[in-house]
């Protein structure tokens, strides 16, 4: 088993595709856009003297299944060297099938719904062909996890099944890679807390994991992905509560919405109801670091429960949007302690963790100057490099 302690996400790397729309089902070649940015062997060598000793690269499996022949193996030949790239900098690696639910096609409902889903057979066996190819690279440095936050409800009967069906696939094509396994409802907690992990001990070298956003309305507030209204307009919400109040939080809302010119006046007027509702509940909530405290409390009871060593439980993302020029959201000095109080709380508990993200509006560093954000090294416990 790779000893992992802190790592990153390093998200757009086999991300941020070139789709053809509708009715179409491929992708332009080659299938990640030019402008995204990736990591260089100077920002991998830098994260590594910073302090992390692993990353955890998100593969839209898209590209990899609608491609064959010629192009699916150039597309496994980017993967393979990526990997060796991140090994050569000297952090170890998780490989991550991450399904782009953006897409028109290659999404969730086709690949991994049930054993039954349309692509589900294909999807299965790209997790054996990445299995085989990791397999050769160094075993005790590189794990593989099949699914990013499986879409299935919480306790649902699904998941297990399709969850052991793609980790056995795994198993078979490469007998000592380390496995990563997580529980539905989007990896949240309450879909670890519903998994029997028996089965998937028993396929051991295995890894669990989690992702821990809580609360969302801090952690998403301004995110333009977010489907529900209230996150459209939010922003300036505190780390802790107690570090602002109520009426400031509104106040900057109300202007948010002011500015907006796409919005109806009766849907900002509905969306402010909503988000005034909401807001409420979290200021007499009081959230702060004992709130994360219990969360992970949890986690760590699932591990006691059922004898999972707690350095065997991967806390696989967290983080908070910040404010920039391109999103207006969480005050910067929030953020980092939020930031720190998870990070912090993750390692009490025991638990490895990876920040999201590298780069973004959730990024440790900048994505044109590779400049990195002092505030958020700090707290996550890291050295800045020169």
């Amino acid at each position: 088993m790779p000893r992992l302690k802190r790592g990153i996400n390093l998200w757009p790397w086999f991300s941020l595709t070139k789709e053809y729309p509708g009715p179409r089902t491929d992708y332009a070649w080659p299938p990640f856009q030019d402008q995204r940015p990736v990591p260089r062997p100077g920002d991998l060598r830098r994260l590594a003297a910073a302090g992390f000793d692993f990353v955890r690269i998100p593969v839209d499996p898209g590209p990899y299944l609608a491609f064959s022949g010629a192009q699916r193996s150039a597309l496994m030949s980017m993967l393979t060297e990526a990997v060796a790239r991140c090994l050569d900098a000297g952090v170890s690696v998780i490989v991550n099938l991450q399904i782009n639910e953006a897409t028109h096609y290659w999404n969730s409902q086709r690949l991994i719904a049930s054993r039954q889903a349309q692509y589900f057979a294909g999807y299965e066996g790209l997790v054996a062909d990445v299995a085989s190819v990791l397999a050769r690279l160094a075993s005790d440095r590189v794990a593989l996890e099949p699914v990013n936050e499986p879409p299935q409800a919480c306790g649902s009967d699904q998941w297990p099944v399709v969850q052991m069906a793609l980790l056995n696939a795994a198993r078979l094509a490469a007998s000592d890679l380390p496995l990563v396994a997580t529980g539905a409802c989007g990896s949240m907690i309450p879909g670890l807390e519903g998994l029997d992990p028996a089965p998937i001990k028993a396929l051991a070298p295995v890894f669990f994991t989690f992702h821990y956003y809580e609360p969302y309305l801090f952690s998403h507030q301004g995110a333009p992905w977010m489907r529900e209204p209230v996150y459209r307009a939010l922003n300036n919400v505190p780390w802790p509560a107690s570090a602002g109040s109520l009426e400031a939080t509104l106040e900057s809302v109300r202007r948010r919405m002011a500015a907006d010119t796409v919005l109806s006046a009766e849907a900002k007027a509905s969306a402010y109801d909503e988000t005034e509702r909401v807001l409420i509940q979290y200021f007499d909530a009081k959230p702060d670091r004992p709130f994360v405290d219990q969360a992970m409390g949890r986690v760590a009871d699932y591990a006691s429960r059922h004898g999972i060593a707690r350095e065997h439980i991967i806390l696989g993302e967290f983080g908070a949007l910040r404010s920039d020029a391109r999103y207006v959201a969480a005050p910067n000095p929030d953020r980092a302690r939020y930031i720190r109080d998870v990070r912090m709380s993750a390692e009490a508990a025991g638990f490895p963790w990876a920040f999201w993200n590298l780069f973004d509006g959730m990024g440790l560093i900048d994505d044109t100057t590779r400049a990195f954000d002092r505030a958020i090294a700090e707290a996550l416990g890291l050295r800045v490099p020169d």
